[in-house]
């Protein structure tokens, strides 16, 4: 059975049995608490608190969705044969429909039965209790287990099945775990049931209270059960990886064998991640793809791989044209965008190698011993002494060639040495410190002034431009509206100093006639100066207004109608929102698409900034 029927199983054996089929949201998340989307459940996290209605927006209160996911604390162990940074998350989802019963016979039979996976269940986990938190076994979940046929049924603790927010309150509960055997006869996980049926509040006695409506959340990982059902050793045997990879994955003679592992995963990542937008930066999400680009072109021209200068660029091209042919069908946004990641890496990995060159006759000249790529012996005993690179060094040559740690070690590893990471880390948390107060002293700021989750600024200046954004997005939506048709509705948005960032519904790519006739249309309103006001009605009253509101929030009974025009009968532009906003649309001064794109079947992103 291929990947690409896995995915398409898992999602018509849980619309058969009622469930919304959700398409995957983006890698960059609406939720301003996470810098990437790392599960399933992120998109649906309104549903599980009660600020969205599931019934409302999909017409059920189950859904199903494949999730593409992206997780940095996994980067380090890139290599190994489990470990990666992008992945597919399948995932079945419940909003008061359903709960312990239904979720674990829909995964028994998913798993087991021969119309879907055909595999041998090798043993479950349960939540065996915590006489600390007060919390009780599952004694619910391991009965249902046990009739269905399953022997093996073992319990574990609060830190293996139970899931919660660490620190903070929110839905949690207990889980249910799933184990079937690789070709290696190895016991893996494959699916984590959540019952969210606690709400956790550290501040409240007791602090795990029942909920009102019980939740489910399932996550199951695309690549390990394509392991087990294509009976491989690990995740890179599969049609994941060798259709993209073939030849290409197979190890050069003399080189790590988690080289091309590296290589494979790393050019999965950056695909879909510049794909839903992110670019080459400094930074949160561009740093992260930064480390991605410049760990290939090293793991390419580098060591025992050994591409000649000339060759790495073309060669990392094929193997991400290669996975965009492979990944294509189901994540259309990849053939839309990929002119835009061959741009994006090509011009990252040609401005890297400028600096590359300079950076490895430093590091060579410093440890020559690495070059030959030979491990210091001790002869008499002939045991490897691996020579600890000095963290100053390290920090050196990241600040100067801009190799990044991960470089750093696998430049070191060649050799069979190591780096003083702790000193390292020291001194870059130190020149972060540096650089913070800098900016602090420079602007005055201490942290940010505004957070609403949609809009941050750290200083009086920043607040500016974010007041301005704020009031552009709510003219550029009424402007899109105007020209492409009342479909147009907000599915997210996000705005910093830099840029706003708005998601909204609708099927296909603009033109570039249409973006400037938004631009435009947007440019007239603010040329035009017009008041921005706000009254404050009952949710009930607003509604009438025809003020436009984001689908997928839940607001108060009393709310804010921001309404651009003389009154809000006459008004240009009207919206439930908390504000703050500019006095008047002259304040924006000019707007400017910068970017339009896909994020996901049927979902827009803009990005736009102001002059």
């Amino acid at each position: 059975m291929s990947s690409s029927e896995i995915r398409q199983k898992f999602l018509e054996f849980f619309k058969k049995r009622g469930h919304a089929v959700v398409p995957s949201s983006s890698l960059i998340p609406t939720d301003p608490s996470v810098l990437l989307t790392t599960a399933g459940m992120q998109q649906f996290k309104p549903y599980f608190v009660g600020k969205a209605d599931s019934l409302k927006d999909f017409g059920s209160k189950n859904t199903v969705s494949i999730q593409k996911c992206f997780r940095t604390s996994d980067i380090d162990e890139v290599g190994d044969e489990s470990h990666l940074t992008f992945f597919e998350m399948l995932g079945n989802f419940s909003f008061g429909g359903y709960f312990k019963e239904e979720a674990i016979k829909y995964a028994f039979d998913f798993i087991t039965s021969k119309d879907w996976m055909n595999l041998e269940i090798d043993y479950v986990t349960v939540f065996g209790g915590s006489k600390e938190e007060n919390l009780e076994p599952e004694e619910e979940s391991e009965k249902i287990w046990a009739d269905l046929g399953v022997k093996d049924i073992r319990k574990a603790g609060k830190n293996d099945n139970f899931w919660g927010p660490t620190g903070s309150e929110g839905p949690c509960g207990p889980t249910t775990e799933i184990y079937v055997k690789n070709a290696n006869g190895q016991s893996v996980e494959v699916w984590n049931i959540v019952f969210n049926q606690y709400y956790y509040d550290p501040n409240k006695n007791p602090k795990y209270a029942l909920m009102k409506s019980f939740g489910v959340d399932t996550g199951m990982g695309l690549e390990r059960l394509t392991m087990v059902v294509q009976n491989k050793k690990n995740i890179f045997e599969t049609d994941l990886f060798t259709k993209p990879f073939g030849v290409m994955l197979i190890t050069p003679s003399g080189t790590r064998v988690e080289t091309p592992r590296i290589i494979a995963d790393h050019i999965r990542g950056l695909v879909f991640l510049v794909a839903d937008g992110v670019r080459p930066s400094n930074k949160d999400t561009g740093y992260i793809l930064r480390r991605l680009i410049r760990r290939v072109v090293i793991q390419l021209g580098v060591g025992k791989y050994g591409l000649p200068k000339n060759q790495v660029v073309s060669s990392a091209l094929k193997r991400i044209e290669a996975v965009v042919e492979f990944y294509g069908d189901f994540y259309q946004e990849l053939k839309t965008n990929y002119k835009n990641i061959i741009d994006v890496f090509t011009e990252e990995s040609e401005k890297f190698n400028k600096t590359l060159e300079n950076g490895l006759r430093e590091f060579y000249n410093r440890y020559p011993q690495l070059k030959a790529q030979t491990p210091s012996l001790d002869r008499k005993y002939q045991v490897h002494i691996p020579q600890k690179i000095s963290g100053q060094d390290a920090f050196d040559l990241h600040q100067s060639y801009g190799f990044t740690i991960d470089i750093l070690r696998d430049l070191a590893r060649d050799g069979m040495h190591v780096i003083d990471e702790k000193s390292f880390d020291e001194l870059f948390k130190k020149h972060q410190e540096i650089s913070r107060a800098g900016m602090e002293k420079k602007f005055g700021g201490h942290g940010l002034i505004l957070n609403t989750g949609e809009l941050k600024a750290g200083n009086e200046e920043e607040m500016n431009k974010v007041l301005r954004l704020h009031t552009a997005t709510h003219l550029l939506q009424q402007a899109l509206r105007e020209v492409l048709g009342p479909e147009v509705k907000q599915a997210g948005s996000d705005i910093t100093p830099e840029r706003t960032r708005f998601d909204f519904s609708f099927p296909r790519k603009l033109t570039p006639e249409e973006i400037k006739k938004v631009e435009d249309l947007v440019n007239v309103k603010i040329k035009e100066d017009l008041p921005v006001n706000f009254k404050e009605m009952s949710k009930n009253e607003a509604e009438k207004t025809g003020a436009l509101y984001f689908f997928k929030e839940k607001y108060p009974d009393k709310v804010k109608v921001y309404y651009v025009g003389k009154s809000l009968e006459s008004a240009w532009s009207k919206e439930f929102c908390g504000g703050p906003h500019v006095k008047r649309t002259g304040e924006i001064g000019h707007f400017k698409i910068s970017k339009e794109e896909a994020v996901g079947a049927g979902t827009r992103r803009i990005r736009g900034v102001v002059g």
